[in-house]
């Protein structure tokens, strides 16, 4: 169903979490989308969502959501395209019923991003993944779908090597420096973070290390052969509040230059960019000149939280080349992601949701 401005209504699945937040507050003003139905646990149903989230963003919730009455994550009801901000726990039931009951899950869990049927998606990066859901629908027997975008962490990095893939990727070495942010509220205690860096995250490198191979593989008889490449990740959490910085070196098969892997990222453009998607920030990836850049407190707004800012591109000792990337871990990396997905299926009419 269609609100009178021809916006397709839309429903949140998880709303009065951190990452639902940031599903309410980027549907706010979108112009195709509209957060019409939003859902939770069963503590928060039939309450008003002012009264069940207290709200973690800048500034107050947007009025039509605070007045809104929250409703059970119950298959069947709310409109047909639903975004998931559930944790992983709850995803792993409540997405595929809802894929079975008919609905479009778009979602930011984990639970079934390595599904060989489910696309992990990365509109810029591997739009043609969507073809995954002829496979799901038909070997599931599913009505709807269930569409996923990667870990936080992982869209960084993945951002910056999908446009290398020319070069011939051979090896990566990432480290990251994560925001407290990514681990949602009430996230790391202060005594533990304050001043201090946490050189573990639970299941973050692996994460990283697989879910980059499949997003970088190639589309082979309906299935996914994901890259060759051999990817190694540490992970670190830092006291930053929102951004994920992440260091990487990187070897090829060839021998680029700075110039040439800089001159890759910045002419790099992808199918949102040539659809102009609404959330589609026009240049994905931006160089920046200074040799201290990027920085989280300087660059992480990038086209409203969307782009991927790259500095310091260098020869490596070890590899062939080393650089700094940065990205918004809950926009890029979590709900912008997630709409950004959206916008594709909508406009690409892969599946109808009029």
């Amino acid at each position: 169903m269609n609100d009178r401005t021809g916006r397709i209504d839309v429903g949140i699945l998880g709303a009065t979490g951190t990452v639902g937040q940031q599903f309410v507050r980027l549907l706010a003003a979108h112009p195709w989308f509209r957060a019409s139905w939003l859902a939770a646990s069963e503590r928060s149903e039939g309450k008003r969502y002012s009264e069940a989230a207290t709200w973690r963003l800048g500034g107050q919730a947007p009025a039509d959501a605070a007045g809104a009455v929250v409703q059970a994550c119950q298959p069947g009801r709310g409109p047909r395209l639903v975004f998931s901000a559930l944790d992983a726990s709850a995803a792993a039931d409540v997405e595929p019923a809802f894929a079975k009951a008919g609905h479009v899950v778009v979602s930011n869990a984990r639970s079934f991003r390595m599904q060989p049927d489910v696309p992990l998606l990365i509109p810029e990066i591997n739009p043609e993944h969507l073809a995954l859901i002829t496979r799901q629908r038909r070997e599931r027997g599913w009505a709807g779908a269930i569409v996923t975008n990667p870990n936080c962490a992982t869209v960084v990095a993945a951002m910056v090597l999908g446009p290398l893939r020319t070069f011939g990727i051979r090896s990566v070495i990432v480290t990251t420096m994560q925001a407290v942010s990514g681990a949602g509220y009430p996230g790391v205690p202060s005594l533990d973070i304050v001043s201090n860096v946490i050189p573990r995250i639970s299941g973050e490198e692996e994460k990283i290390e697989s879910e980059t191979q499949k997003i970088l593989g190639s589309m082979t008889d309906g299935a996914v052969t994901p890259h060759a490449m051999v990817v190694s990740a540490h992970t670190n959490r830092v006291p930053v509040i929102d951004g994920h910085t992440e260091t990487l070196s990187i070897g090829f098969d060839e021998r680029p230059s700075p110039s040439a892997i800089r001159k890759a990222l910045e002419e790099f453009r992808g199918r949102p960019q040539t659809l102009s998607l609404p959330s589609a920030p026009p240049q994905p990836i931006v160089c920046l000149d200074a040799d201290d850049r990027p920085q989280p407190r300087l660059d992480v707004d990038l086209d409203h939280g969307m782009g991927v800012t790259v500095g310091r591109i260098r020869n490596c000792p070890v590899l062939h080349t080393k650089l700094v990337a940065l990205g918004h871990n809950t926009i890029r990396g979590a709900a912008g992601a997630a709409v950004l997905n959206a916008e594709l299926l909508a406009s690409e009419r892969i599946i109808e949701f009029d």
